[in-house]
């Protein structure tokens, strides 16, 4: 009777309530990822700078005694952390897309690897959720594999920034890091390169599959001097999170972003999302769209020392023609009509 409603209204007053708790708690774990990737590394930096102007500056001699002492370990496979790694506020992260990793095939642990990763996006969401964290569960569905997701070294030279970054298992995108992995780390490594870089960015937009991987290949020439098996990666969704302004080539503003790009390693991007509050206002915070990462069959290659551009060229189109492939096989899957067409610069 009047009881029973009574109890049923609490109980749909209680689950509106926590799922709006855990709505908010998806956006500030978002908020929190978006604002370490835009000004944590320049804020600690100043912070840093402030402190030496203190009565704390103790504190602060201490802490660049460490930094000169442990300079070199994001270059010998950095300092990985399972506890971090396993943090709840990924999980929440996860689900505010939600960001989902496919796997097509197994990866044996006696054998190193490199995933090229595609499209770059704008801050390369899925990457760093997929193989920075476990929440996506990498770990359970590549047993025996440790990820590495490789970034701009520049970033390693940020205080705070450099550890929080090492914590989650990523390295700097530099031919000493990734030779020391792949050649002094054992087997079962997997370094993720987004390939397309801070070139590739410039193009992301929704509704547009584009990847920048034509001349792009260095990565190939790593995989053959290593003996890495090459793996196609590609993320439905990632170019659909946030919205860009798109220079023309040979507009100022393209000779800009190409400007910063040759000379400092990324991009700038005008780009918006969501706001904080809204998801009808411009903001920061991405818009709350699917994210699903596809990780393809691996292409075995063999160790050559001194690959030739041949050899390289070779191995490069079976690479292009296996991620093509990947594309094609599950953009339907993913909400893509059968007619879109991957393109490739």
């Amino acid at each position: 009777g009047t009881g029973s409603n009574i109890l049923s209204a609490l109980q749909d007053l209680f689950w509106l309530s926590k799922s709006k708790v855990e709505k908010q708690l998806q956006i500030i774990s978002v908020l929190q990822w978006v604002l370490t990737f835009l000004i944590m590394g320049i804020a600690c930096t100043l912070i840093l700078m402030y402190i030496l102007c203190t009565d704390c500056w103790a504190i602060a001699v201490l802490y660049l005694a460490w930094l000169v002492f442990d300079w070199n370990t994001p270059k010998k496979g950095g300092r990985r952390s399972q506890w971090v790694r396993n943090w709840a506020i990924w999980r929440y992260f996860r689900d505010y897309f939600p960001i989902r990793l496919v796997k097509t095939h197994n990866l044996l642990t006696t054998r190193n690897y490199i995933f090229g990763y595609h499209p770059h996006g704008i801050m390369g969401l899925g990457a760093f959720c997929n193989f920075s964290t476990e929440a996506t569960g990498v770990s359970q569905k590549f047993p025996g594999i440790r990820p590495y997701l490789a970034t701009l070294a520049g970033n390693f030279r940020m205080p705070i920034l450099r550890d929080y970054l090492m914590s989650g298992g990523i390295c700097p995108v530099n031919r000493d890091s990734i030779d020391y992995i792949l050649s002094k780390n054992g087997s079962g490594n997997a370094i993720i390169i987004v390939v397309g870089g801070a070139a590739e960015s410039l193009n992301c937009t929704p509704g547009r599959n584009s990847v920048t991987l034509r001349n792009r290949k260095g990565f190939v020439r790593l995989a053959l001097r290593h003996g890495a098996d090459l793996v196609p990666v590609y993320s439905f969704g990632e170019n659909e999170v946030y919205k860009q302004l798109i220079f023309e080539e040979g507009s100022w503003g393209r000779w800009v972003q190409k400007k910063f790009q040759k000379h400092i390693g990324f991009a700038p991007c005008i780009f918006h999302g969501r706001g904080l509050f809204s998801s009808n206002s411009w903001g920061l915070l991405p818009y709350s769209k699917p994210i699903t990462t596809v990780v393809g069959e691996p292409i075995t290659i063999p160790k050559i020392d001194n690959p030739s551009q041949k050899e390289v060229d070779f191995y490069h189109s079976v690479y292009v023609d296996s991620l093509i492939k990947l594309f094609d096989k599950y953009k339907s899957k993913f909400g893509l009509p059968e007619t879109e067409v991957l393109e490739v610069n």
